[in-house]
């Protein structure tokens, strides 16, 4: 289930080498060649799927917990103080195989919370509507996917 030109399939195939720091049957991980800090780790499935809605629910639960099992490592072994733990589905995704960044913290190291401007609901209604919109698709994905 590898797309053959993907960057991270490559790696996860061996063609294209990596500093691989964990792997089990369902992800790889490695550390990420420009890296926000030293540490910073890319876990990424073995087969191909480009966004969190992509992958298999039988995946989530193993991926999830090698996540888990990487941000509390990478914490340790970095020394840092706790770890940012982010992945992009399209928008701002380098590469379209999904990833999860795990970056070790450490208070003022010079990261601003979230890369991007924050804003505000105008009111509670708003986010009331907002909350329906959500709402909505939740009810009609549920449905859809059992």
């Amino acid at each position: 289930m590898a797309n053959e030109t993907c960057l991270f399939c490559r790696i996860v195939s061996g063609e294209v080498p990596a500093i691989v720091v964990y792997e089990d049957e369902d992800s790889l991980a490695f550390l990420d060649h420009r890296p926000l800090f030293h540490g910073h780790t890319l876990l990424v499935p073995r087969r191909h799927v480009e966004t969190l809605g992509d992958l298999p629910a039988s995946l989530v639960g193993s991926f999830f917990k090698a996540a888990q099992l990487l941000a509390l490592a990478v914490e340790q072994a970095m020394n840092a103080e706790g770890t940012f733990v982010a992945m992009n589905n399209r928008v701002s995704q380098s590469v379209p195989h999904l990833h999860v960044h795990i970056v070790p913290r450490r208070r003022k190291d010079g990261l601003k919370g979230f890369f991007w401007p924050r804003t505000k609901y105008k009111n509670e209604e708003e986010m009331l509507e907002v909350k329906k919109l959500i709402s909505t698709e939740l009810a009609k994905l549920k449905k859809e996917h059992g």
